[in-house]
C-alpha cells in the first residue's frame, strides 16, 4: 500500500465529470429509499461537479488504522464521523446508539437485510456495495457538516444506548414477579393439604 501512487489512482478513475455523474447516477437509481438529505447532498456534489469543483479532486486526510479486535468499540464510534461497515445488528444498533451515520456495504441475505431497511429509513445512512461509489458518497458527506449533523441526528432516535440495561431490568422484574407467584401458590398448596 505505500508504494501505491494513490493520486494516479483517484486520476486515472475519476477522469471526467461525466464518469462521476454517471457513476451517482446508476448508484441513485438502485437506491430508492435513500432519504431526501442524502440525495440532496448527492446533488450538490454533482453539481459542483460539473463546475469543475470534483468531490474527489479535494485531498482528503484520513488516516486508516486497521484495530483488529477491540473492546472498546464505543469509544472508536464516539470518536468517528462516519461508519463504514456490513450490515450486523450489533453494529448498527451501537452505530445508533451513539449518533453515527452509517454507510452499510453489505449484508448476510435474510438475517442482515432488515438492518439496510433500519438505516435507511431511519435516514441516518445509504446501502452501497461498489467501493468507488461508497468512497465518493461518504467523501460527499464528509464535506457536508450539516449533512451529517442531521444524520447524526436521525441516528440517535432510532439508537437505543440504555436497550441492554432495560432488557436485563425487564428480564429481572419478570423473574422476580414469577417466582413471587410461585411461592404464593406454594403457600396455598400448603395451606389446602393441611
Amino acid at each position: 500500500l505505500e508504494t501505491r501512487c494513490w493520486d494516479t489512482v483517484v486520476s486515472q478513475s475519476l477522469n471526467s465529470y461525466e464518469s462521476l455523474r454517471s457513476r451517482f447516477f446508476t448508484k441513485l437509481l438502485q437506491h430508492a429509499s435513500r432519504s431526501r438529505r442524502i440525495q440532496m447532498a448527492l446533488d450538490r456534489a454533482a453539481a459542483k461537479a460539473a463546475k469543475g469543483k470534483d468531490v474527489a479532486d479535494t485531498p482528503g486526510n484520513v488516516t486508516v488504522v486497521p484495530m483488529g479486535f477491540v473492546t472498546n468499540m464505543a469509544e472508536y464510534m464516539v470518536a468517528a464521523d462516519v461508519l463504514v461497515s456490513k450490515a450486523g445488528p450489533g453494529t448498527i444498533a451501537e452505530a445508533a446508539a451513539v449518533g453515527l451515520p452509517v454507510m452499510v456495504t453489505s449484508h448476510l441475505p435474510g438475517q442482515e437485510a432488515g438492518n439496510v431497511d433500519i438505516v435507511l429509513n431511519g435516514g441516518f445512512g445509504d446501502f452501497c456495495e461498489d467501493p468507488e461509489s461508497i468512497g465518493l458518497e461518504v467523501a460527499c458527506w464528509l464535506q457536508d457538516p450539516q449533512l451529517l449533523d442531521v444524520m447524526s441526528q436521525k441516528a440517535m432516535k432510532v439508537g437505543h444506548p440504555h436497550a441492554a440495561e432495560e432488557i436485563v431490568l425487564d428480564i429481572g422484574r419478570t423473574t422476580h414477579q414469577w417466582i413471587e407467584r410461585n411461592l404464593s401458590r406454594n403457600a396455598e398448596t400448603n395451606t389446602a393439604s393441611e
